[in-house]
Formats: structure tokens, C-alpha cells, sequence
């Protein structure tokens, strides 16, 4: 058991540290403490079978990766998704054209975690900076079609209002829904509307987005 240990240890320092992954991230992903990834890492404990694939389904690579000493070659893996090739505004909202267009685009499995290969999700870029403190003008964001009664305050979300396509955190008061800005810009404000507003869509929740850096 101890070389066990020993090979899972250094496969998992090795993918830590070449992604540049803060363990926390990993605990958080597996909702286990710090200490536990600590442990892995350093070799002191070995992690169940379960855990050991959700480990690699996190880094996108082969469980084989992970507890075989071998040549270190993980392969990574990914999925395809639809893009639509069209803005979303984080501004005011802003008519979109050809939405109807699909594209298809490749992600690594290790950037979508737990939504991995999730047939769902289709993916956008966005445009503006109403929502730039967590995600930035040019982002591609992955939007999971979810059911209002699901969402919860805060949550990231898509929404149409008489085909005027946004994106902003959800609220809901009674019978009034706040889209929120959430920008380091003072200008953009609350979207407020009804709940037995007919042209009102949400198209689904924001689980992921990728940040291209200058």
C-alpha cells in the first residue's frame, strides 16, 4: 500500500503542480478538506476508488494516470459543445442576430469539470462590461438550460426580454425578477421586470466561463 501512495503522491504533484492548481480548488471540487488533498499529495494517506475518478475526471485525464507508475503521459481529454457565433450582451440588453447559427467548438474536459460532456450546454461569448468583475468582456461563457424554480439569488443567468439577449445575476422578489449588474462600472444598473412578464425568457444558468487573457 505504501507504493501506492508513493505513485498516486508524485502522478498528483505532478498534475498539481503543472496546472498550477491551488489544492483548496481540489477540495473544494471534491468537497473534502485541504488536509486530505495535503495528504494525498504528500504521500501519508491514498484516497478511495471514487475519489481517485472524480480526481481525474477533474484534470481530464485517465485514472490510469494517476495510480500507475509509468512514463508520466496523461492523456487529456475533451468535448464538443455548440457555440453560437453572436455576442451576448453584459450591457443593456442587446438584439442578437442569427442565434439560429450553431457552430461546434472543443473544450478540455479539465476546464468544464463536473459539466464535462454534459450534452446541454451550449456556449457564447460575451459582450460588455456590466458583469467584468467576475467575468470579462470577450469571455466564452457555458450556459446550462435550467429551470427557474432551480435558480437561486445570484445565480449567473441568460435571459431574453422580447428577444433582447443579457446576461446578469437573478434575484427574485415576490412578483418582481432583478437581473444585477455586477461591474465595476456605476453606470450599469438593475433590469427589473415582472414574473408574469409573457416575453421574458431565461435561457438557462452561466456554470462555466473561460477568460482569454492579453
Amino acid at each position: 500500500m505504501s507504493n501506492q501512495r508513493e505513485v498516486f503522491s508524485r502522478n498528483l504533484r505532478k498534475l498539481v503542480d503543472k496546472r498550477g492548481i491551488d489544492q483548496k480548488i481540489l477540495a473544494d471540487y471534491l468537497d473534502i478538506s485541504e488536509m486530505s488533498v495535503s495528504n494525498w499529495i504528500n504521500g501519508t494517506k491514498y484516497p478511495r476508488m471514487t475519489n481517485i475518478q472524480r480526481i481525474a475526471d477533474f484534470f481530464g485525464v485517465m485514472k490510469s494516470d494517476l495510480i500507475e507508475d509509468k512514463d508520466y503521459k496523461p492523456t487529456f481529454t475533451s468535448s464538443k459543445y455548440v457555440y453560437l457565433p453572436t455576442s451576448i450582451s453584459a450591457g443593456l440588453p442587446l438584439t442578437v442576430d442569427g442565434i439560429d447559427r450553431a457552430e461546434k467548438i472543443s473544450v478540455p474536459d479539465s476546464i468544464m469539470g463536473k459539466w464535462a460532456g454534459d450534452k446541454d450546454i451550449y456556449m457564447m461569448r460575451i459582450n460588455g462590461e456590466s458583469m467584468n468583475r467576475i467575468i470579462p468582456h470577450g469571455s466564452i461563457i457555458a450556459i446550462k438550460p435550467t429551470d427557474c424554480n432551480l435558480l437561486k439569488d445570484g445565480d449567473i443567468v441568460v435571459y431574453s426580454d422580447n428577444h433582447d439577449y443579457s446576461v446578469k445575476r437573478y434575484f427574485i422578489d415576490n412578483d418582481r425578477i432583478i437581473f444585477r449588474p455586477d461591474s465595476n462600472d456605476s453606470r450599469f444598473y438593475d433590469y427589473i421586470t415582472s414574473t408574469d412578464n409573457e416575453n421574458l425568457v431565461i435561457h438557462g444558468k452561466v456554470v462555466v466561463y473561460i477568460v482569454e487573457l492579453d
